[in-house]
């Protein structure tokens, strides 16, 4: 399977990769749920990942995330994310890398073209429109930080429950799926969407569609072929 594979790769003009918490997991970052652990325990996903949330309790949130924050600076990108970052330095604007994870390892292992789908939790952005007085320059330090002058807040630049993707790298992410000769589905359960949408737009665009994933996923059954492996095991020896 794999010399298939790196056969498909080279045939590839083009090639998507979709990359999921399987693949972040493998560097020790916590999936959502599993970082909820001690005073997190108590609160599900609702409490802590929506706006009215963030609007109603911001300084819980704020704290959530910032533990988060310290939780994903303790780790490093994996033999995964270096894989394809040195692939795609290797052959200039052959692969377009798609990310459902908002830890920034792709960019940090040095792909810094990666569509981030669902944001960046080490960036902030303001909660509401920002006015003439909303200056990163005179941000106020506080739990949430705060414009000093109308008291806008600073909230992490993460897609939350109940918003839309970033219509930008969506339309990018969908444009590389209908013209890609292959699509690689890593470390993905592919229950979320729009994003694990894309794996079907790949395969009814007629590209091949690799599943690599320890476990079955429901995006299997679009696959041609579906590796059970480690991304950070499997992905150098593929792309090398």
């Amino acid at each position: 399977m794999l010399e298939t594979v790196r056969g498909w790769i080279g045939e590839a003009r083009h090639i998507a990769v979709l990359t999921g918490a399987g693949m972040s997991a493998e560097s020790g970052v916590p999936t959502f749920r599993d970082a909820q652990t001690g005073l997190w325990s108590q609160f599900n996903p609702q409490d802590l990942a929506t706006e009215a949330a963030f609007r109603a309790h911001p300084q819980r949130v704020w704290d959530w995330y910032a533990h988060r924050r310290e939780m994903i600076a303790a780790v490093q990108p994996n033999a995964g994310h270096v894989s394809l970052a040195s692939f795609a330095q290797r052959h200039p604007g052959r692969l377009t890398l798609i990310t459902q994870n908002v830890d920034g390892l792709h960019q940090l292992a040095g792909q810094s073209d990666a569509l981030a789908l669902h944001g960046n939790i080490a960036e902030d952005q303001w909660l509401d429109s920002p006015r003439s007085c909303c200056s990163k320059e005179t941000i106020e330090a506080g739990r949430p930080p705060h414009c000093p002058v109308c008291g806008n807040l600073r909230r992490p630049a993460v897609v939350w429950f109940g918003e839309s993707l970033p219509a930008a790298a969506l339309e990018t992410a969908e444009h590389a799926a209908c013209h890609c000769d292959l699509m690689l589905v890593i470390g993905t359960s592919g229950e979320v969407y729009p994003a694990a949408g894309l794996a079907f737009t790949a395969h009814q665009s007629g590209a091949r569609v690799v599943v690599i994933n320890p476990e079955p996923t429901p995006l299997d059954v679009v696959a041609d072929l579906c590796l059970r492996a480690s991304a950070a095991v499997f992905l150098p020896s593929l792309l090398a």
